[in-house]
C-alpha cells in the first residue's frame, strides 16, 4: 500500500479533511493508496478543540464520511513522517513552503503544493471545495 500524507498548519482542519476524503475516495476507486496527514505548526492552534475542527468534520459529514470515535489528535510532522511517504502535499505553499524550508530545508522542493489557505482568507466552505476538486483531480493520477 502507498501513502499520501497531507500537510498544513496544524493537522486539524484542511490535512485533516484531505486525509479522510482522500481515503474515502480511495476506497471508492480501489487504489492501493491510503492518506495520513501531519501538522507543520501546531503551537499556532492552540485555541483548536478536539482531535478535528468543526469545519472539517462538517464537511466529511456531508460526504457520509463517518468519523471514528477514538480519533486521534493533531500530530507534528516527522523526519520519519516524510521519509516514510509516497508522496506529500502541503495544502498552501504560501503558509507552508516557509515553514517547510525553516524545519525540512532537505525536503522544502521535494514535495507538492496546493494553494488553499485557512479560515482567515478564505470561508470553509470554498476552501473544503478547492481541497476536493484538488484530490479528484489526483486521484486518476495515481
Amino acid at each position: 500500500m502507498q501513502t499520501i500524507l497531507f500537510l498544513c498548519t496544524g493537522n486539524y482542519y484542511r490535512s485533516r479533511f484531505s486525509e479522510f476524503l482522500f481515503n474515502h475516495l480511495a476506497n471508492q476507486h480501489s487504489l492501493n493508496w491510503k492518506a495520513d496527514s501531519r501538522g507543520l505548526a501546531l503551537e499556532r492552534g492552540r485555541h483548536n478543540v478536539g482531535a478535528i475542527s468543526k469545519y472539517a468534520r462538517k464537511g466529511l459529514l456531508s460526504y457520509n464520511i463517518q468519523l471514528p470515535d477514538n480519533l486521534r489528535l493533531p500530530l507534528s510532522l516527522t523526519l520519519t513522517d516524510l521519509t516514510e511517504a509516497d508522496q506529500v502535499i502541503a495544502v498552501d505553499e504560501t503558509e507552508h513552503r516557509p515553514l517547510m524550508q525553516a524545519q525540512f530545508p532537505d525536503w522544502e522542493n521535494k514535495i507538492d503544493y496546493w494553494c488553499v489557505h485557512d479560515i482567515d482568507q478564505v470561508t470553509p466552505g470554498k476552501a473544503l471545495k478547492q481541497l476536493e476538486n484538488h484530490i479528484r483531480d489526483l486521484i486518476p493520477r495515481l
